[in-house]
């Protein structure tokens, strides 16, 4: 098994490093454009490979694609962080070009991989990803939803003094502050509804800082957070070549489901050797339907200016 992390930044050694100490991957190369930093990260890791007892192989390149030839599973990374005065429009120009420039070179050599897309706008860079490939709808996922229901985990065991491996609560929709929705009514605490132990205000306020949770880390570091989104791209992966057929919320192309067409959007699905494998119909109130459509206008109106490039 061969993975492929092109992006060696914060999130992107974040997320090969859980991979090299999960053994997921025989081989696992990191690929950067900065000359040297690739190559460094990995060798790096390599020399804790001793301290930590993993026999993954671990190798750097600076943009030679070659290199990631025959990968099973590829997570990209790249791309710019918005800035302050940057326009929606800039940020998507610029990681527009990126992420499709990502994706034509590594099916040159990995005409089979799966594509795990982290980059941000992430539902629309998941979408160019897959309208630009034309690769099979089920081998193109975006981590948003995964990250963001880690989140909502954090807040909800933060306010119930619990496990976050004892919940079980997701978040659907967009991946950003405006348009994720949390369903705190579909959250439970060991099968036992979360709404049960909590009051309106409490719910409200979880909800809330689930929200805003990647812009209150930006607030506090100064950057984006690496550490949740690393981890969250590396349990796709896991999932993905352990043929785990576990359920996570990831931005995929819908066809009707949810009452949305020719979007990329986070819903439940099961993720396993074929990339997502299955979508998961959730039964939503009018109020969380509603909130999942507008949520879908606003990654629309992203997308729309894919158009404009």
């Amino acid at each position: 098994m061969k993975v492929t992390v092109v992006g060696a930044g914060a999130v992107g050694a974040t997320c090969a490093d859980n991979i090299a100490r999960k053994e997921l991957a025989q081989e696992l190369v990191l690929l950067d454009i900065k000359e040297g930093f690739a190559e460094g990260k990995a060798q790096d890791m390599m020399q804790t490979a001793a301290l930590l007892g993993f026999d993954t192989k671990i190798s750097g390149s600076t943009n030679d694609y070659s290199k990631t030839a025959n990968s099973d599973v590829v997570v990209i990374t790249s791309g710019i962080p918005r800035k302050p005065g940057m326009t929606r429009e800039e940020l998507i120009g610029t990681n527009a070009g990126i992420v499709k420039g990502v994706c034509e070179n590594i099916l040159k050599h990995s005409p089979n991989a799966i594509i795990i897309v982290i980059s941000n706008p992430m539902d629309t860079m998941t979408y160019l990803a897959l309208q630009s490939t034309g690769l099979p709808k089920n081998r193109i996922i975006g981590m948003g939803g995964t990250l963001d229901s880690a989140r909502f985990k954090y807040q909800l065991s933060s306010t119930l003094d619990c496990s976050p491996a004892d919940l079980n609560a997701i978040v659907v929709g967009g991946h950003g502050d405006t348009t994720m929705i949390p369903l705190i009514k579909h959250a439970t605490w060991n099968s036992i509804p979360v709404t049960q132990f909590l009051d309106a205000a409490a719910q409200e306020k979880i909800v809330n800082d689930t929200m805003v949770g990647g812009a209150t880390l930006t607030k506090l570091l100064g950057t984006s957070a690496w550490y949740a989104p690393g981890a969250a791209g590396a349990a796709l992966v896991e999932s993905i070549v352990r043929d785990e057929k576990k359920l996570f919320t990831c931005c995929v192309s819908l066809n009707g489901e949810y009452g949305q067409k020719d979007i990329c959007l986070g819903v439940p699905v099961v993720i396993g050797k074929n990339g997502w494998e299955k979508i998961i119909a959730m039964d939503l109130s009018a109020d969380e339907q509603a909130a999942f459509n507008k949520s879908a206008d606003a990654v629309r109106s992203m997308n729309d200016v894919l158009k404009t490039l």
